[in-house]
């Protein structure tokens, strides 16, 4: 009878670490989707933001050109 017993708790005691490297292997997969969908958003985000940072830096750099006529002409000018 004892000699039966313990293939069966050797099976439980597999079975059970199976589960808990399947379970270890499935929270891994988790956490990579969440790492991998947060940098998803980002990439949105950043695809949205992305003419509006062209408009500002273009407006920036208009009145940088816009400031410079204006000193040189004060320098040399009129």
């Amino acid at each position: 009878m004892a000699s039966t017993s313990a293939p069966n708790s050797l099976d439980i005691a597999e079975q059970v670490a199976r589960v808990l490297r399947s379970n270890a292997e499935t929270q891994k997969f988790i956490d990579e989707q969440a790492k991998l969908r947060a940098e998803a958003e980002k990439l949105a985000r950043d695809r949205a933001l992305a003419p509006w940072q062209i408009v500002l830096s273009s407006m920036a750099a208009g009145a940088a050109l816009f400031g410079a006529g204006a000193a040189f002409i004060k320098v040399f000018g009129a």
